[in-house]
């Protein structure tokens, strides 16, 4: 089968190829977080889609490099901004820590200096992995062995200055009167197929914001920063223009081209919907210019934005989650991960705490069956079984423009049919093993059946044989019909924070999320 994926370049579905004459795993660069606080699940949403693609590709027999940039400068409040308007994120989070110190109010843990903004970038960068890792990001996973694949700017100054030559060599690119370097879109007739935006409607201050301040010393309004020289900044280098910083836009082309680009391309290029402009579109730009390729990334990936509770996320409204304030309420990261994935990356998500608490029972029940194949039992004597006739389906879905929903509806009917309830059980270890393949396959691309317990329930080994002797009570006084007994056993459980569901399987519980 062949992946078909929407191409925000060209609007439209292309099958998925690798590019011609290189017989190389598939290049894939994707816009990571920027450690000044801890990324919440709306940028989680944007991640695990594309460690879903990538998965997809697995699945499929390509070989993937992928590489996630963690910026660590640069980044600046308003990112609708072509100048970068505002303050540099880092040095932001430096000024609000400190103050954090200084009342007394500083979080538990911060044990770095709230002044070192690199020491805050550490701290941060730390706590992405770990809630990656948790959430099965495979470029988490991986850190440790290819840290190179988790490149910091900070660490790519000297050749983001280099590019910034080239591009000044090439015509492209001009030191303004103010000494701040800016790219000249003017030299680029491209500029604004990615997003839509063109030239004029920048010029007249439609397409993107622009710094009153700034518009003496360019040449156009849609020009955009490359170097801004600011000896009083808290994050400075040395360069030809004056000790200073490089703009954002920068950092991505410079650490996609230096790590996995062939001749100045890659494959594919991800990221958030928020990222297409200004952020993709001038890299895009200053990529061609200062490569000469015909394009950066054949194919450009994006994710629609996450709403919770169907409104905007925002601390104000008491509905901004982090990965770890969902694990606090007892969530699993099997749950979060599988109700941020489940909604098509290209429509707008809804994230509730009822779908997290159905993904938790869905995931429940694909943990149990993949127990009882393990245990050699299957549901019939059925050959091929249901989960093993449904993996071509399962995989055609996600062909589809990763069609997760198709996806997981395949496998849920699967597993229907391959559950064996009760004593229907079927002893077929060769069976059993296939289905227990076709379902790790299925599981390679969902990354959620060894992710099915809340660290922080961990060690909780007391709260389990509880639960358990208390639905074996629940289950004795409904035997004998004492009702009132099992309500009040149900009722202990819900006190304990249990939630209990009867079914054809039998009795199954969970954490209740707050």
């Amino acid at each position: 089968m062949q992946l078909r994926i929407h191409n925000t370049l060209t609007r439209s579905l292309e099958p998925f190829q690798p590019a011609p004459g290189n017989p190389g795993p598939v290049t894939f660069y994707t816009c990571g977080p920027t450690v000044y606080d801890y990324a919440h699940i709306g940028n989680f949403r944007s991640f695990l889609n594309a460690d879903v693609l990538r998965r997809t590709l697995q699945l499929l027999g390509h070989e993937v490099v992928h590489v996630m940039n963690i910026t660590d400068v640069g980044h600046m409040t308003d990112d609708s901004n072509v100048d970068g308007a505002g303050e540099d994120k880092m040095e932001l989070a430096a000024k609000r820590l400190l103050e954090d110190k200084k009342s007394g109010t500083l979080p538990e843990g911060h044990d770095v200096d709230p002044g070192d903004p690199m020491a805050i970038a550490d701290f941060y960068a730390e706590a992405f992995l770990q809630d990656g890792r948790l959430l099965n990001l495979q470029v988490a996973l991986e850190a440790d062995e290819h840290p190179e694949r988790l490149p910091r700017p900070t660490r790519y100054i000297p050749q983001m200055i280099a590019l910034i030559e080239t591009l000044i060599d090439r015509g492209n690119a001009y030191v303004a009167p103010d000494g701040a370097v800016y790219f000249d879109v003017a030299s680029y007739e491209d500029y604004g197929a990615l997003s839509g935006n063109t030239v004029e409607a920048l010029r007249e201050g439609e397409g993107g914001r622009v710094l009153e301040s700034n518009q003496a010393a360019k040449r156009s309004p849609a020009d955009f920063m490359l170097w801004k020289p600011d000896a009083s900044h808290l994050m400075r280098w040395p360069s030809p223009w004056g000790e200073g910083y490089p703009g954002w836009h920068l950092e991505c082309s410079v650490m996609a081209e230096a790590l996995i680009g062939v001749d100045g391309v890659i494959d594919i290029h991800s990221g958030g919907e928020d990222n297409i402009f200004p952020h993709h579109e001038c890299e895009l730009a200053q990529s061609r210019c200062a490569t000469g390729a015909s394009c950066f990334a054949r194919y450009w990936f994006h994710t629609r934005h996450l709403m919770v509770e169907g409104r905007k996320m925002s601390k104000s409204q008491g509905n901004f989650f982090t990965v770890r304030d969902l694990l606090d309420r007892g969530a699993t990261p099997a749950a979060i991960r599988l109700e941020l994935i489940r909604t098509h990356y290209r429509q707008n998500a809804n994230f509730t705490l009822q779908g997290l608490r159905d993904c938790g029972r869905m995931v429940d029940r694909w943990c149990r069956l993949r127990e009882q194949l393990e245990a050699g039992i299957v549901a019939g004597t059925e050959v091929p079984g249901p989960l093993a006739q449904a993996l071509p389906a399962f995989t055609e879905a996600l062909c589809d423009d990763l069609n997760l929903a198709r996806a997981i509806g395949v496998l849920n009917e699967a597993a229907s049919r391959a559950r064996a309830d009760g004593d229907a059980g079927v002893a077929d270890p060769g069976s059993a093993s296939s289905e227990l393949e076709a379902l790790s396959r299925m599981d390679l691309v969902l990354g959620v059946l060894d992710r099915n317990q809340s660290p922080a329930a961990e060690p909780d080994d007391d709260l389990e044989r509880i639960v358990a002797e208390r639905i074996e009570a629940r289950s004795r006084a409904k035997a004998e019909k004492d009702w009132a007994a099992a309500d009040a056993i149900r009722d202990e459980l819900t006190e304990l924070g249990i939630a209990i569901k009867d079914g054809p399987e039998g009795t199954t519980w969970s954490r209740i999320i707050e």
